[in-house]
């Protein structure tokens, strides 16, 4: 397991070897012992995405993007071209087979990185808003970007289509579905849409329906498997939807109890109320692991099973 400890304020020089810290053979080992210490950031990272099975890149509030020998944790590249944090990135397949980055900032511009090089490949600028989430599908040979608008582009980076415009909060997560569909999460409500590919290789987006089942900010989108994808909420709402009809299959909302110090007098008037765990990132193995942020910035892990016909928390 790699973990990032972020180094000096003071930004980064040209790329070179990154100092590697292994930890000691004296530290017992376990499934959380760390191996190594990756420096080169120089404020938070936010995005951990795999290039293939030799390389990772690393993004975050620094503008930077760096990429990373798994094996060894050496730094073999560093991305710079970004003036503002990092709100989105993807790993994405270009026209000629080789694997590139693109990545989207609060400086509203979208950039393609060959990760081989460095070089910034190309660059989408003065965009109405910054992006905020980005989704590739292989299949349909297009990507989208999702902020106060949601727009389909091209392996060469052209824009195809858009929809415009959202709520303040604007798209926050995208998913791909079957049958040429994707799910946006837009404040509380999750919008379904299909992309159409005409004969002559167009693209349109039409409305196929809304889930309006959560009661806070949509902060996390997963699929499941092909028949089910599931939704998480800032106030701890996590629901699992049907893939076909995108209907509300299981609904939980998680709560926790603060805890006292221990020996600390309280006298309770009434019964203590519960507080909200939000709910900030999904992931799947068969079954949905959570990732929360309490009030009191304390991180909590729940594991949700799914099965054909049981879903237990």
């Amino acid at each position: 397991m790699l973990r990032w400890i972020l180094g000096g304020r003071e930004a980064q020089s040209s790329v070179e070897k990154s100092p590697v810290l292994c930890i000691g053979e004296e530290q017992p080992k376990n499934c959380f012992t760390e191996l190594q210490v990756l420096k080169g950031h120089f404020d938070i990272v936010r995005f951990l995405v795999q290039i293939d099975d030799f390389r990772f890149a690393s993004a975050g509030d620094d503008g930077l993007v760096l990429v990373w020998n798994i094996e060894t944790g050496e730094r073999l590249q560093e991305l710079r071209g970004h003036s503002q944090q990092i709100t989105a990135i993807t790993t994405f397949t270009c026209s000629n087979g080789f694997t590139s980055l693109i990545t989207a900032s609060s400086d509203r511009s979208l950039s393609l990185w060959d990760p081989d090089t460095g070089n910034r490949v190309q660059t989408i600028s003065d965009l109405q808003s910054s992006v905020k989430c980005l989704l590739v599908l292989e299949r349909l040979s297009v990507w989208v970007s999702g902020g106060e608008e949601l727009c389909v582009w091209d392996k060469d980076f052209q824009l195809l289509c858009h929809r415009q415009k959202y709520s303040d909060t604007g798209i926050t997560a995208l998913i791909e579905l079957p049958e040429n569909l994707i799910a946006a999460a837009v404040d509380k409500e999750i919008v379904i849409y299909r992309l159409v590919v005409s004969p002559d290789s167009s693209v349109s987006v039409t409305d196929v329906s809304h889930c309006s089942d959560h009661h806070d900010q949509i902060r996390a989108l997963i699929n499941i498997n092909d028949g089910i994808f599931a939704s998480g909420s800032h106030a701890g709402e996590l629901i699992l939807w049907d893939s076909t009809n995108f209907q509300n299959l299981a609904y939980e909302h998680i709560l926790w109890e603060e805890s006292h110090p221990s020996g600390q007098t309280e006298t309770r008037l009434a019964a203590p109320k519960p507080s909200e765990m939000s709910i900030q990132h999904l992931t799947t193995n068969g079954r949905v692991s959570l990732g929360k942020r309490a009030v009191n910035n304390i991180s909590w892990t729940w594991w949700f099973s799914c099965e054909p016909q049981c879903f237990v928390l």
